[in-house]
């Protein structure tokens, strides 16, 4: 995490007559999906021990770069860039009149028929 990548995993299993699997994660991994292609770096290493096989994975998630040094250009499809508008003040100042009691309602006047 301090040379700058969003997250890992490392996951170890060791094969033979007592199995043990561990996994190890930390920071922001994303599983599927297209950006993995590009954002995610794995690497597998199989080393032979009397005990048995050892397996090592190592899942690196690189962070967005616009140069395209350290990561890849093509930013997360679920993040987008918007510019800011710039506000327009008004000219003239406004003012608006609250907390006066409402007006009661018009009581309709009965009407008579000669």
């Amino acid at each position: 995490m301090e040379s700058g990548v969003k997250g890992y995993k490392v996951s170890e299993k060791l094969r033979g007559h007592r199995a043990k699997s561990m996994e190890f994660v930390d920071g922001l991994m994303i599983p599927s999906r297209d950006p993995v292609n590009y954002y995610v770096d794995t690497v597998g290493y199989h080393v032979l021990l009397p005990q048995g096989v050892l397996s090592l994975k190592v899942k690196i998630m690189l962070p967005w770069d616009l140069s395209g040094k350290t990561g890849p250009k093509k930013p997360l499809p679920h993040v987008s860039f918007v510019e800011s508008k710039d506000e327009i003040l008004p000219t003239t100042p406004m003012a608006e009149q609250k907390g006066g009691k409402p007006e009661p309602p018009a009581i309709p006047q009965p009407v008579t028929t000669a």
